[in-house]
C-alpha cells in the first residue's frame, strides 16, 4: 500500500473517522442569523514525498496497551501538548488537551469525553498531581512508552476503562491539515479574543466563520472566557465535529489523496500513535458508518469536581469519582462502553455487579474485619476476602474493575466520604473492590 494511502487512512481516522463519517451533515448559517464570514486564507505549499519507500509513524518505544478484540468498543485517547512546553524545547512536555474518544461498531455509536487539565488525580507509580503531568512524568523518566503510556494508565485509573490507542497531535500538523481541508466553520455564541500562535489577536463577535488552521487551533487553546477550562473543552468537542463537517459534507477523500504530499511531511513527525496500518483501515471502515446524531459529547466539568489548592498552593480540580463516573456512564453506556445502570436504588446495582470484595481491618480492634462481613452479607455484599491491615483511623475504598453501584452502596452502609474513595483500574485483580476499615467505623458502626 502506498505512503499516500496509509496518510490519507491515518488523517481520517485521528480526526475524523473516530466520530464516523456516514452521510451528509445538513447545517446552515441561519443557525447564527447570517451567513459564514469567511476569515480563511491559507494555501499550503506543494511538497515531494521523500525518497526511500513507505514510510509510516514510527512504533519504536511504544508499550502494548489493552487489547481491542477487533469487534467490541474501541477506546482512544487523543492528547495535545502544552504550548508553552513545546515552544520552549527546555524538556517534556505536559499534556494540554485530552479526550477520549469511543466507538462501537456493532451498535454504531460513538463518544467523546474531555477531561480537565487540573483535575488532581494519582498517578501509576507516582504521587497526586494534576492529570497533565502523567505524560511529562513519562517522557522524563524515561519509562516504558514514555509519556503517552503513562498518560493512558492514568485514564484508565480514572475511568475505569481500559484505553486500546492514543494519539498526539502537535500544534503546526493540526494547524496543517485544517488548512487542507479548506478551513472549517465555527459557530461564536460570545465574543472570545483568540490568540493565533505568531500573529496578531483576533476579537470574533457572534456570527458563523469560516477560519483555517491558526485561528481554529487558537479557539480550541483560548482559556480565557468566563468558565475557563471548562468552555475549552466545549470548544474543543466543536472543533472536532467541524473537522468531520467538512470532510463529510464537501467529500474530501479524493483532495486528501491528492495532497497527500503536502501532508506527509507534517503529519509523519506531527502525530505520535500505536495504531497499525491494519487497525486503522478496519476502524475507517467501521467508523464511516456513525451518524452525527449517535456521537454523544460531555466533559468532566464543575458538576463532577470541587476547587481547591494542592499542598503548594496551586489551583487544582478534585474529582468526585462516583460523579464522573455517571458521566461517563451517561456518555458512554449507549454506545456499550460501560454495562447499563441497573433500575433501582444503590443495593440493585450492587446485587447486579456482584463484585468480589476484599475487607482489610486496620484498627487494633479485634475480630472487626469478621463482624463486618458478617453484616455486609446480610445485606447482599458479595465478601469474599478479609484480612489485616497497617494502622489506619479513615475508612477507604478502593475500586479495580469499576463497580458504582457497589461503591454507592458501601458509601451508604460504611458512611465512608467521597475523598477516600480511589479508583485504581486494575483488569485483572483478584479481587473487585476493597475497603480498608479505619478507627472511625470501629468507634462508630452498628454492629452488635
Amino acid at each position: 500500500m502506498t505512503t499516500r494511502i496509509r496518510l490519507m487512512l491515518l488523517i481520517g481516522m485521528l480526526t475524523i473517522s473516530c466520530l464516523g463519517a456516514a452521510g451528509a451533515f445538513w447545517l446552515t448559517s441561519r443557525i447564527m442569523g447570517g451567513n459564514v464570514v469567511d476569515m480563511f486564507q491559507g494555501n499550503s505549499d506543494s511538497q515531494t514525498l521523500p525518497e526511500g519507500g513507505d514510510i509510516f509513524l514510527s512504533q519504536e518505544n511504544l508499550v502494548e496497551l489493552s487489547s481491542w478484540d477487533g469487534a467490541g468498543q474501541v477506546n482512544m485517547l487523543v492528547m495535545g501538548l502544552d504550548y508553552r512546553d513545546w515552544s520552549a524545547g527546555e524538556g517534556p512536555s505536559r499534556t494540554d488537551t485530552m479526550i477520549v474518544l469511543t466507538m462501537d461498531p456493532l451498535k454504531k455509536t460513538a463518544g467523546m469525553l474531555s477531561i480537565p487539565r487540573d483535575l488532581w488525580v494519582p498517578i501509576p507509580g507516582f504521587d497526586y498531581a494534576r492529570i497533565n503531568t502523567a505524560y511529562f512524568q513519562g517522557e522524563a523518566n524515561n519509562l516504558p512508552g514514555g509519556g503517552p503510556s503513562l498518560a493512558v494508565a492514568t485514564v484508565e485509573q480514572l475511568l475505569g476503562i481500559p484505553i486500546h490507542y492514543f494519539a498526539q497531535i502537535d500544534f503546526f500538523a493540526f494547524e496543517k491539515f485544517i488548512d487542507e481541508i479548506g478551513g472549517i466553520v465555527i459557530y461564536v455564541k460570545e465574543p472570545i479574543t483568540l490568540y493565533p500562535i505568531g500573529k496578531p489577536k483576533v476579537t470574533l463577535q457572534p456570527d458563523a466563520y469560516r477560519v483555517g488552521g491558526d485561528l481554529a487551533l487558537a479557539y480550541a487553546r483560548t482559556r480565557y472566557t468566563a468558565n475557563g477550562d471548562f468552555d475549552r473543552s466545549q470548544r474543543q468537542q466543536e472543533v472536532i465535529l467541524a473537522i468531520r463537517r467538512q470532510v463529510v459534507r464537501f467529500d474530501m477523500l479524493p483532495t486528501l489523496v491528492s495532497r497527500a504530499p503536502a501532508l506527509y511531511g507534517d503529519f509523519s513527525s506531527g502525530v505520535q500513535t500505536n495504531m497499525t496500518l491494519d487497525e486503522i483501515l478496519k476502524l475507517a471502515v467501521i467508523a464511516q458508518q456513525i451518524d452525527v446524531e449517535n456521537i454523544q459529547r460531555g466533559a468532566i466539568s464543575v458538576n463532577q469536581v470541587s476547587f481547591g489548592e494542592s499542598d503548594a498552593g496551586a489551583s487544582i480540580l478534585i474529582p468526585h469519582p462516583e460523579a464522573i463516573r455517571e458521566l461517563r456512564d451517561q456518555i458512554f453506556t449507549g454506545s456499550g462502553l460501560v454495562r447499563p445502570l441497573v433500575e433501582g436504588g444503590a443495593q440493585d446495582r450492587m446485587r447486579a455487579e456482584n463484585a468480589r470484595l476484599m475487607l482489610l481491618n486496620g484498627t487494633l480492634t479485634e475480630g472487626l474485619a469478621a463482624r463486618t462481613q458478617e453484616y455486609l452479607q446480610s445485606q447482599g455484599v458479595n465478601v469474599t476476602e478479609i484480612s489485616g491491615t497497617e494502622l489506619n483511623y479513615n475508612s477507604v475504598i478502593i475500586d479495580y474493575t469499576s463497580n458504582p453501584g457497589t461503591v454507592s452502596y458501601l458509601v451508604e452502609l460504611l458512611g465512608i466520604p467521597p475523598e477516600n474513595i480511589y479508583f485504581e483500574y486494575d483488569p485483572v485483580s483478584a479481587v473487585d473492590v476493597v475497603v480498608k476499615l479505619g478507627t472511625d467505623w470501629a468507634d462508630n458502626n452498628p454492629l452488635p
